[in-house]
């Protein structure tokens, strides 16, 4: 497995609505919120490319204020989708390509549905996934868990948010590292 590099990564955020928040559990939600932060943040310090979902936001509601913050600051609006596969939405199919990475790592909810349909068809269409563990959510613990581990037998990595943010640095005794290694304290 290569290093993840900033170059050639980017970072894709499934879903993270309002009213979908609304039924995830409450501990879940919160440390979705700070992981994706951190990694948000760490893109915006490394240069990598972030791009987000909304799953029907009719229904579901806009991205939440934290995440949507984060995500604007980066210049990113999150794209509307009806599938549950981000990836079979032509726009953000496209938004992927143009980016052309080597890596994707996915964050989002909900673990069991949306992120893990969209990890398994970035795998089948040849990027290497990674699936954060701690910056994703489901309603429940036991589909959070099986979302993963469907994920993983599809040929993505799950992964966590430190390992992320530092395989994205590389190395200490820098700036970025400075900056990076403050978030994650």
């Amino acid at each position: 497995m290569d290093r993840l590099d900033p170059s050639t990564t980017l970072i894709l955020v499934v879903d993270v609505q309002e009213k979908l928040a609304a039924a995830m559990p409450e501990d879940g939600l919160a440390a979705l919120v700070k992981n994706t932060g951190i990694l948000l943040e760490a893109a915006k310090e490394l240069g990598v490319p972030v791009l987000a979902s909304e799953q029907y936001p009719k229904g579901l509601g806009p991205t939440l204020p934290a995440i949507a913050d984060k995500l604007a600051a980066l210049g990113v609006t999150p794209m509307p989708k009806m599938a549950f596969d981000a990836c079979s939405d032509l726009a953000i199919a496209r938004a992927i390509a143009d980016v052309a990475p080597r890596a994707v790592v996915v964050v989002g909810m909900e673990s069991h549905v949306c992120v893990f349909q969209t990890a398994r068809e970035l795998v089948k269409r040849g990027y290497v996934t990674h699936v954060v563990a701690d910056a994703v959510t489901s309603r429940r613990e036991d589909n959070r868990r099986l979302g993963l581990a469907l994920a993983e037998r599809a040929g993505a990595v799950v992964t966590a948010t430190e390992t992320v943010a530092f395989d994205l640095l590389g190395r200490a005794g820098t700036d970025a590292f400075k900056a990076v290694s403050k978030l994650v304290r």
